[in-house]
């Protein structure tokens, strides 16, 4: 098939290279010459496992092409996906201002029938003001569905590849068959792809990003009431996790969950809500308890050094929000950095990808270094925000002679209580008892 993307940033850059990979030929769009030029020239601009050996892969073999023209795009593509940024408005809703002015400019465009097809998230309702914006000005018949992205950054090619589900909103058949289609070589293991009305499609996303977004923050309010009590967070977590009705994943407790999915979508059907008259209680407490939860690291490091932070140097390990990705958005470890900074601290910083972003944001008022020991050299302590997997079995005599004093401040629990305790360090993490020397 003949497929077209309007929009290379993550989602349609991921969405563009793996339906070449199937043999589509796809033309992805993009306002940015700079940006269309690189791409052309085989830069990828975002660090995702696998995306580059994919999309090397079918540039070489032509099936993935780029350009800056929304004219030819729409004339090679016989469905045309949207992939296109819903930043954050100041009231927390989604601005559709970038949907809904490429909507226009399709509308003016169009002269033969098209399916177009809303990857961004976006709030209910999406679908119907994109199709009226077209049918201002199109002359010809065209169908809009709702098909939500579910990708995981760190996962994102294996999750278009091999969807757990794939969700299509059109009340069209002839719509539905094309997507069909299209989709047929991704769930050839028997994944269902769903259909359903646009408006519950696009509400299939924000309820599913909020549901985790939630469980997350519930396990960090238990962490939190472990800390109290004395309870382990660890146990409770395989106590509660074994239950098939609550299940293992996005239990593990932590300082908050950042990126550019669950916070930016929780406050957008947050906000929704409200516009619809209805209150989310619930939001509304995930969305102040993850606030509070990014920078709950900070009262221990006041506590232990005696709310004396002025000159105190910190190493950090972890910039981006998650492992394996550069994404810095609405990441933990900035907010706590920020605070450090506001206290009189230095920071020395590492992430193994993020570092090139971090430093557009800090400047030089950080110190980021090339290795995760180079940090702790002649630092007060070391603070931990990113479980990358290059932490989870450091060399802690390594740690201990580049440390001022043997003090670790974890905000992932990346170590077993008793492992850490026979390292002679003094350890502060979430949810479960502390190590004091």
């Amino acid at each position: 098939m003949k497929i077209a993307v309007i929009g290379s940033g993550y989602v349609g850059l991921v969405t563009g290279t793996c339906l070449a990979e199937t043999g589509n030929e796809v033309v992805c769009i993009d306002i940015d010459k700079s940006k269309v030029q690189k791409l052309s020239m085989g830069e990828v601009p975002i660090y995702e496992p696998h995306l580059d050996i994919l999309f090397d892969r079918n540039i070489k073999a032509g099936r993935l092409k780029f350009t800056t023209s929304l004219k030819e795009g729409l004339e090679h593509g016989e469905v045309i996906f949207l992939a296109l940024p819903t930043p954050e408005e100041e009231d927390g809703s989604a601005d559709l201002s970038y949907v809904l002015g490429v909507a226009e400019d399709i509308g003016k465009l169009l002269n033969e029938y098209k399916v177009i097809v809303d990857k961004s998230t976006v709030p209910v309702g999406t679908a119907e003001k994109v199709r009226d914006t077209i049918a201002k000005y199109a002359t010809c018949d065209f169908d809009v569905v709702s098909n939500p992205e579910f990708l995981r950054e760190g996962f994102a090619v294996d999750d278009f590849l091999k969807p757990e589900r794939i969700v299509v909103g059109s009340s069209s058949d002839r719509a539905i068959e094309l997507m069909k289609k299209l989709y047929k070589p991704f769930v050839r293991s028997g994944n269902p792809i769903i259909v359903m009305d646009e408006k519950s499609a696009e509400l299939t996303k924000y309820a599913a990003n909020s549901f985790l977004a939630t469980k997350i923050t519930f396990m960090n309010e238990i962490a939190n009431y472990c800390e109290k009590v004395g309870a382990d967070i660890d146990k409770v977590r395989i106590g509660i996790g074994t239950d098939s009705r609550i299940g293992k994943r996005f239990l593990f407790p932590g300082i908050g969950y950042g990126g550019s999915c669950f916070p930016k979508d929780v406050k957008a059907l947050h906000k929704s809500g409200k516009n619809s008259q209805y209150d989310f209680k619930i939001l509304d407490a995930v969305i102040r308890v993850n606030d509070s939860q990014k920078i709950a690291l900070l009262p221990k490091i006041n506590t232990y050094f005696n709310n004396n932070l002025s000159n105190k140097t910190f190493a950090i390990w972890g910039l981006a929000f998650k492992p394996e990705t550069d994404d810095i958005r609405e990441a933990p470890a900035l907010y706590l950095i920020d605070e450090l900074l506001k206290e009189g601290a230095k920071i020395k910083a590492f992430d193994p990808e993020a570092m090139k972003n971090v430093a557009h944001k800090y400047g030089d008022k950080i110190d980021l270094v090339t290795t995760m020991y180079e940090a702790v050299q002649n630092a007060d302590a070391l603070i931990i925000c990113t479980e990358w997997s290059i932490f989870r079995t450091p060399d802690f005599n390594k740690i201990k002679e580049g440390l001022k004093t043997p003090l670790i401040f974890d905000g992932r629990n990346l170590y077993d209580i008793v492992d850490i305790e026979k390292e002679e360090i003094s350890y502060f993490s979430i949810g479960r008892k502390d190590i004091k020397l």
